[in-house]
């Protein structure tokens, strides 16, 4: 499977936040948290960028799923 970004998700409902809201406050567009939801490739600057909002780690906000795991 690869990377997901379900931890992101989670910690956004913890924080009461909206997918939208992540998107006014660290500068994302849409089509950025779309890639998160598929599981796709995010430039290391975005990670960090949401690091340093959420002040947390990466592995706070996605986790490496091996290929077979569902």
């Amino acid at each position: 499977m690869g990377i997901s970004y379900n931890p992101l998700f989670k910690l956004l409902i913890d924080k009461g936040m909206k997918k939208t809201d992540l998107c006014e406050k660290v500068g994302l567009s849409l089509g950025t948290v779309a890639k998160f939801s598929k599981g796709e490739t995010v430039d290391g600057k975005i990670i960090t960028r949401l690091c340093e909002f959420l002040k947390c780690q990466p592995g706070d906000i996605m986790e490496y799923i091996p290929e077979g795991q569902p």
